[in-house]
């Protein structure tokens, strides 16, 4: 084999595992997504783009759902990302509840064991821990839902846009061991450019 042959074949090998490490990592430790829908406006934009925190949940074996290493607790208010029940495609959405919760939404507000998220003073306003949250009312509450009691290892998780989203109300409970990763920021938005707006 000549040398120039030799030289060409040690550069598609180092191409085709720099491609693959890569694409190991993007799956296992951190991704970037494009919003698709306005169904979390007002946190996330149609045509937003996010990072996501593959890590933040637990290491899985790339390209697998093989969890190695558990991950800290998902937690209301977290911005998660997880494979719709119903289709072939990825959603992006709101933890509401977690496991051991009793969950009612009414008027497109949660009440969390008789409590309810709505901000004081501020109607189009939930608070989640130190996370306050803007919501979308235009389109409505969307569907009621409870009360309902969230079974451990579960997650209830919805739009932003009550009125304008598809998701837990609708298609029921997800395993909290079926979320890929957290959202922690969209890096880019349309008229704004690269930006760093945290989740």
């Amino acid at each position: 084999m000549s040398t120039r042959l030799r030289k060409i074949g040690r550069e598609v090998i180092s191409f085709g595992l720099t491609a693959l490490v890569l694409l190991a990592a993007r799956s296992s430790l951190a991704d970037h997504y494009t919003v698709p829908t306005g169904s979390m406006e007002y946190t996330l934009m149609p045509g937003d783009r996010i990072v996501v925190d593959k890590l933040n949940y637990g290491f899985r074996f790339p390209f697998t759902d093989w969890e190695l290493t558990d991950g800290t607790p998902v937690k209301r208010g977290e911005v998660v990302v997880f494979d719709s029940p119903e289709e072939d495609v990825r959603l992006v959405k709101r933890i509401v509840a977690i496991g051991g919760d009793t969950i009612v939404i009414h008027n497109g507000h949660v009440f969390i064991t008789g409590k309810s998220m709505v901000s004081p003073g501020n109607p189009v306003e939930e608070i989640y821990d130190n996370r306050v949250v803007r919501l979308n009312l235009i389109y409505g509450g969307g569907p009621e839902l409870g009360p309902m009691r969230v079974p451990e290892g579960y997650l209830l998780a919805i739009g932003d846009a009550r009125g304008n989203s598809r998701d837990g109300r609708l298609f029921g409970l997800i395993r909290e061991s079926k979320v890929y990763g957290r959202a922690i920021s969209v890096y880019y938005r349309r008229g704004e450019g690269l930006v760093w707006k945290g989740l």
